[in-house]
């Protein structure tokens, strides 16, 4: 018992992050998978994000874990003057930046990643957290139970 003496023992309680610290990291997360996207875009290249699942063989019945590639949607689309347009999204609900503004105009794929770089910072210092409260609370409402 001497030997824990030596060490400096203190009293801690694992804490809950909070719903709203939660749904930044998903945003930044997401943001992370469009600028590597952009970037593999603009140098020509293909993008797939992994992700990791665990699969039963078969025959042996061992379990192992596998790599997948999972899909992800560009956030961007070239509009009719030519000019990319970024619409954030939240799930599958898109964000509305101000009011009545959902979209950001670039000049092209350059300036689209310096532009999810910038919203990423914002999404990070909390900038964009009552935007995201508002989309988290559409995308839930569409899985409420309808009552009759």
């Amino acid at each position: 018992m001497s030997a824990l003496l030596k060490l400096k023992l203190v009293s801690v309680q694992a804490g809950q992050k909070s719903p709203t610290v939660l749904r930044r990291a998903k945003l930044t997360g997401k943001l992370d998978d469009q600028i590597a996207y952009a970037k593999a875009a603009n140098a020509g290249g293909i993008y797939a994000a992994k992700k990791v699942k665990f699969v039963t063989d078969t025959e042996t019945g061992e379990r192992k874990q596998v790599e997948l590639a999972r899909r992800v949607k560009p956030w961007w689309f070239t509009a009719a003057n030519g000019k990319t347009v970024l619409a954030l999204r939240y799930g599958a609900k898109p964000i509305e930046i101000i009011k009545g503004k959902n979209a950001i105009e670039v000049a092209g794929m350059d300036d689209l990643i310096a532009t999810l770089e910038v919203i990423k910072e914002a999404a990070q210092a909390g900038e964009l957290d009552a935007q995201i409260e508002q989309a988290s609370g559409a995308l839930r409402a569409g899985f409420a139970k309808k009552k009759k």
